[in-house]
């Protein structure tokens, strides 16, 4: 059997599949994503990533004569909360519909090149010596100013196999926060108000942490060598709580998607999980 991915997010975010493997037996099996709740039993955790989706990808050109087409997709802020000291990834003319392994590159941008993005300007710091399409960049403005300014000229960042462009709500848990991703935490994106309701009335807690889900690509084999590059998580006092009370009464905890899996294994690996952790 061939696998194809899928090309447009449902309409009903639990209008997924869910295979469940039975680690005792090693069997799977296919429910639909609803049957979530009676998988699970009361006091388990269920612990999601809630990270809001930042518009990541911002196209514009080189502000020069030429004038050459770029797309920057953002990977962390480097001087929150003012932010607007960035590290990102360039690419060269084009979008998310041409395959990332096939897009052209950049232009080898110097340190003090200005670029521009619509309204928005940005000046290139340095590039990394994993690759030089690796920079740090400063952009024209900080704070409310610079987050109102990416709302307004980025878009979510998506890849070829979906059919149409990717739209701001669609890149987004229900239980959204924060605006630290920079790709969707998309296992999180089928827990709707129905299967929330579900656990609950089940006993089973949701817990939170964030964590910056950071971009899985570049086209760069340097830089996609090289990921996943730094990402910071918080995990809150109650997420750690809830999960030593689920330890101590012999319950399960389980992680909603790999980034939550990254922050929990960081965090017990450092001896962090028995407080509230914050760490790069």
């Amino acid at each position: 059997m061939t696998l194809q991915p899928a090309r447009h997010a449902p309409e009903r975010r639990d209008d997924v599949r869910l295979m469940v493997i039975d680690e005792a037996s090693g069997t799977l099996a296919d429910h639909e994503f609803a049957a979530l709740p009676s998988l699970l039993e009361p006091g388990d955790v269920l612990v999601v990533n809630d990270a809001a989706t930042l518009p990541a990808s911002l196209h514009g050109r080189v502000d020069d004569a030429g004038g050459e087409a770029i797309e920057l997709r953002l990977l962390a802020p480097l001087d929150e909360p003012r932010a607007a000291h960035w590290r990102g990834v360039l690419f060269g003319a084009g979008d998310w519909r041409i395959d990332t392994d096939l897009r052209p590159p950049p232009p080898e941008l110097e340190p003090g090149t200005r670029l521009r993005f619509g309204s928005l300007g940005a000046e290139v710091l340095a590039r990394s010596p994993i690759s030089p399409r690796l920079v740090e960049l400063r952009f024209d403005r900080e704070g409310a100013a610079l987050w109102d300014a990416l709302y307004r000229e980025g878009r979510p960042i998506q890849y070829s196999h979906l059919a149409a462009p990717l739209a701001p709500w669609s890149a987004q848990t229900l239980f959204a926060g924060r605006p630290w991703a920079i790709e969707m935490p998309s296992a999180g994106r089928p827990l709707g108000a129905g299967s929330l309701a579900g656990l609950r009335s089940r006993g089973v807690t949701l817990a939170r942490l964030t964590h910056a889900a950071g971009l899985s690509a570049s086209g760069d084999p340097a830089i996609d060598a090289a990921l996943p590059l730094p990402e910071r998580y918080e995990i809150p006092a109650a997420t750690v709580d809830a999960i030593r009370a689920a330890h101590a009464g012999g319950r399960r905890v389980i992680a909603v998607g790999t980034t939550v899996v990254r922050a929990l294994e960081s965090a017990a690996l450092s001896g962090e999980i028995g407080r509230a952790s914050c760490r790069e």
